[in-house]
């Protein structure tokens, strides 16, 4: 029955964002070819480096501390998002799950894991001078793991079962001094097999780093000032980068030269670091890694900085889908990694791991994901009947602002209702994306369907967004 979802509005809240914005310009370096890079030969699945990356994550953001910052989170999570989306298609894995941590150590460092996490010290995002060069890190960071250099190269040693490695790699991962921060009884020369990688792929990581560059809007040359930056540091306590990430041979010369191979396609955010540096000043200086394992011997755990409210892990829309049926009226498919919850008022709720926030009056509210139900209005047209469904919401989301219009949208063939709004959330006090659908069901109710992101990772989530609305099946009229 149509009437068996009521709707309860509650706040919505965001998290940091992470889509970059739009690409407006063309810097052309000079023609050429440009390396082209093959992965090696690995005796791993992809789903496997997704394994073997997700558990030592999860040891990672359990035992080293991070910065929970949403302007922090949102500079790093949309240089990622655009180099994610120029990676090539014939070396994009649709299985690998990316994510972007800032790590709150002094030194100057970054690491990446199999299947996508990336690790970045707080004294790296310091170190640099501009957003290119953190975009620099990070695509050669990115690098390694798009050719499965730590699965490529233990398929050259000895294979082990993905499920015992990751607390037994944890030691080494990280690399250098910061290594002793976690899992010290572990047996770290597994590492050497994951995460301690050779000229060759260090080489390889560099160029590639420079190409996804060029194509995600960002200057490689840029990179090539990175690592000059971190090579003129007092040698007396050299960056923990150097010593995880070996010299190939000419590296500022060898990236520079391809660069010039490249044309540089549109023109990435730039500036926003000044803003991300005059944050992390507002904050307690970040400890050195000896500092946390002290802490840690000492049994205590050293917490999280921030200057802003909760901020949540999540994931990004999987490419996998599935069918669901919250009602026996309604059909419709969501992404794979998506699960269902109530919201408490009787409508239904499809997000990620991490999409719901507990706020701090005891409410559930979810920062991505989409929101399902139908509301009795009072009659009238559509239009009539979703201008009081908004403002039912409204009266419980007072920054809730519309965008625009109403957009004719097809619902399983019938005539409905589309328009874009913003929020603020009461978490973070950030702007967050709203997008809202509605149809009129056969005994005059509506159904909506409310989707929420954060404010940068609009386009992403609506188009999964309306790829929802398209899978939409009523059976509300006998059928």
């Amino acid at each position: 029955m149509a009437g068996a979802f009521i709707v309860q509005t509650t706040r919505r809240t965001t998290r940091r964002a992470s889509l970059a914005g739009v690409m407006v310009a063309v810097l052309t370096l000079s023609a050429g070819a440009q390396t082209r890079i093959e992965p090696e030969k690995n005796s791993y699945t992809p789903e496997q480096d997704v394994q073997l990356g997700q558990q030592a994550a999860a040891e990672v953001r359990q035992q080293m501390p991070l910065v929970r910052d949403g302007s922090t989170d949102q500079f790093v999570e949309g240089i990622g998002e655009r180099l994610v989306g120029a990676i090539p298609s014939d070396l994009r894995q649709p299985a690998f799950r990316y994510s972007f941590d800032v790590v709150n150590l002094r030194e100057i460092n970054a690491f990446a894991l199999p299947g996508g996490p990336m690790f970045l010290h707080r004294g790296m995002i310091e170190a640099a001078h501009t957003d290119a060069e953190v975009a620099g890190v990070m695509a050669h960071e990115l690098s390694h793991v798009i050719l499965r250099h730590g699965t490529a190269q233990a398929t050259k040693g000895q294979k082990f079962q993905i499920g015992a490695i990751a607390g037994q790699v944890i030691g080494a991962i990280v690399g250098g001094r910061t290594g002793s921060v976690i899992s010290q009884g572990s047996q770290v020369g597994l590492g050497v097999y994951f995460m301690k990688y050779g000229r060759e792929y260090e080489r390889q990581a560099d160029l590639l780093g420079a190409q996804l560059m060029a194509r995600a809007g960002y200057d490689p040359r840029q990179m090539a000032n990175m690592f000059r930056t971190i090579e003129q540091q007092d040698r007396s306590s050299a960056p923990e980068w150097l010593s995880d990430h070996p010299n190939p041979g000419n590296r500022y010369d060898a990236i520079m030269r391809e660069a010039d191979t490249l044309t540089v396609q549109g023109r990435a955010p730039q500036g926003e670091i000044a803003d991300v540096h005059a944050r992390l000043a507002r904050m307690s200086p970040a400890p050195t890694s000896q500092q946390v394992a002290r802490a840690q011997q000492e049994g205590r755990r050293p917490e999280a900085v921030g200057t802003s409210g909760r901020t949540m892990r999540v994931e990004r829309p999987s490419t996998q889908w599935q069918t669901v049926q919250p009602g026996d009226f309604v059909r419709l498919s969501v992404p794979a990694n998506w699960r269902q919850s109530s919201t408490g008022g009787g409508t239904v709720t499809y997000a990620p791991q991490g999409g719901h926030v507990q706020t701090q009056d005891g409410q559930t509210a979810f920062t991505h994901g989409l929101e399902l139900g139908v509301v009795q209005v009072n009659g009238g047209s559509l239009q009539q009947s979703t201008d009081q469904l908004l403002q039912m919401f409204a009266r419980s989301n007072p920054e809730l602002r519309r965008q625009g219009g109403y957009s004719r949208t097809n619902i399983d063939g019938r005539q409905g209702l589309t328009t874009n709004l913003t929020n603020v959330s009461e978490v973070t006090g950030e702007r967050e994306a709203v997008n809202i659908s509605t149809v009129q069901l056969s005994d005059g109710s509506v159904l909506f369907l409310l989707g929420v992101a954060p404010i940068n990772e609009a386009q992403t989530y609506f188009n999964t967004f309306g790829r929802v609305r398209q899978s939409v099946q009523l059976r509300d009229d006998g059928r």
